[in-house]
């Protein structure tokens, strides 16, 4: 029996895909072998040694201690791409609140009282400070193009836009996903002189914060429209109003609010609403929760972010362990000597790496015992060792 603790409500849609004859879900559980969560802070939290893995029902893992889990060779998992759609409607539609000055309309509407012919005479009158302008022919710069980035680039195309795009780092899969008349950026300078809107969809990492700063909103054109999606610290809130008050961007939309922003009149913040459906929250969970499962199952390894991808197939005929090791020489020479020292004969063998860590998948001819797992673990460089 497989135990999941659950740090956050999570889609009982996903949880459905974990058998009852075989798993036991709650959020107060002792000994689990997997954690389920979605927006917990985990760093101030001790991680008992019967964790086998993380799951993060959403793209994001700041809330997650990633460096501890991998010292601990705990795999953690996200669920990149479920709540694109989610997330580009929500780009979109800020997008357009900002371009037609959608707010401070509405605030303005809302603000209005006497008769009614009063308020029409008003609204005839005050209208044209609201006036904005229209998104076809306007060019959209996505930086990060991931799953999210992918589809906020296509659904621009959709409406009119030109898009260009940045990311060093796109991948195969996400290339062929993006229409051949996204335009592709060298540089996030050239990007700044290119776009009329620009939209972040990139993790919080060292390499990521500010990455609109001061210096570089000197680059952008005048009026831009920066929006940002992805994670509070991705952009220099001070640095952004300090432009729109010097009067060189139109608008910043962000979907986390703060004393600076909620109340400035040429910033939109949204409550963190980014992957706030019932679709995104759905997609999410059964997306992390398939992906826990194989790994307990089966030791196979999808969307981790800090170890590597890793499927093997399984039939009824061996018997499996699953390695989590440090990236070293000579590790699977001394895997295999210590299951010959077993007696055992190996079936099937699969290694991968990424920067520092291995995992290790060996499907063996017989049960491994327990003096075995026991002389694996001790090899210097391997994390954790469990027969399957």
């Amino acid at each position: 029996m497989f135990k999941i603790l659950t740090l956050n409500n999570i889609s009982p849609v996903g949880l459905e895909h974990f058998p009852r004859v075989s798993y036991e879900v709650a959020s107060e559980i002792t000994h689990p072998d997997a954690i389920l969560l979605r927006s917990f802070n985990m760093h101030g939290m001790d991680v008992l040694p019967s964790v086998k893995a993380v799951g993060r029902a959403g793209a994001g893992v700041n809330n997650i201690p990633v460096d501890r889990m991998s010292a601990a060779g705990i795999p953690v998992f996200n669920a990149p791409g479920a709540n694109a759609n989610a997330v580009k409607e929500l780009v979109i539609a800020g997008m357009l609140m900002a371009a037609r000055n959608l707010t401070q309309g509405w605030s303005f509407a809302r603000s209005l009282q006497g008769e009614d012919s009063q308020i029409h005479r008003e609204v005839e009158a005050g209208k044209k400070q609201f006036v904005g302008f229209e998104l076809p022919g306007k060019t959209l710069g996505v930086v990060g193009l991931g799953a999210i980035g992918v589809q906020v680039a296509n659904g621009a195309l959709a409406l009119g836009m030109n898009v260009i795009g940045f990311d060093p780092g796109i991948t195969v899969q996400r290339a062929w996903e993006m229409s051949s008349q996204v335009r592709q950026a060298l540089s996030m300078e050239e990007l700044l002189a290119s776009a009329d809107f620009i939209s972040f969809h990139v993790p919080l990492v060292d390499e990521t914060r500010d990455m609109i700063n001061a210096e570089r909103l000197k680059l952008a054109r005048e009026n831009v429209i920066i929006l940002n999606f992805s994670r509070s610290g991705v952009v220099d809130d001070a640095a952004v109003v300090d432009a729109i008050d010097a009067g060189r961007i139109y608008a910043y939309v962000c979907d986390f609010p703060s004393n600076l922003l909620k109340d400035h009149q040429r910033v939109i913040t949204l409550p963190h609403l980014g992957a706030s459906t019932q679709q995104a929250e759905e997609n999410c969970a059964v997306m992390v929760v398939e992906q826990v499962r194989d790994f307990l199952e089966n030791g196979n390894i999808r969307n981790s972010v800090n170890f590597p991808e890793l499927l093997m197939p399984r039939d009824d005929s061996g018997f499996r362990i699953a390695i989590a090791n440090a990236n070293v020489p000579n590790m699977l020479g001394q895997i295999s000597t210590g299951l010959a020292d077993a007696g055992l004969n190996i079936i099937d063998m699969l290694n991968k790496s990424r920067a520092d860590l291995a995992f290790t998948l060996v499907d063996v001819d017989e049960q491994p015992s327990a003096e075995c797992l026991a002389q694996i673990a001790g090899i210097d460089g391997v994390l954790n060792v469990r027969a399957l």
